[in-house]
């Protein structure tokens, strides 16, 4: 996702969970595909510093797309503690904020 009025529509009628590093935001489309779309303010730091943030959010998602349904638009919402965090901490939150929205597959 690209548009700002996707990311407005997701902010106003989407679910969410929090943590203290992300802020995840969801809503079901009308596809067979999930739809990513990262924010990364400016007070996580200057450019270098965001797009790291952004890159790793981007790769976690990648690396753990097949545990997650289809047919969903995410926002992942960096907040200023993830510039601080690891990778490891990052993934950790990101794969708990997707349980506490029922957006994982259940194992078999």
């Amino acid at each position: 996702m690209k548009n700002n009025y996707e990311f407005r529509r997701i902010y106003a009628t989407g679910k969410s969970a929090v943590t203290g590093l992300l802020a995840v935001y969801c809503k079901r489309n009308r596809k067979r595909i999930s739809q990513l779309g990262v924010t990364v303010g400016t007070k996580v730091g200057k450019a270098v510093c965001r797009n790291k943030v952004r890159r790793r959010l981007k790769e976690i998602y990648r690396l753990n797309e097949l545990e997650i349904k289809r047919g969903w638009d995410i926002v992942i919402v960096a907040r200023v503690k993830s510039r601080y965090a690891t990778y490891s901490q990052l993934e950790a939150d990101f794969l708990r904020l997707m349980d506490k929205l029922g957006l994982l597959e259940a194992k078999p």
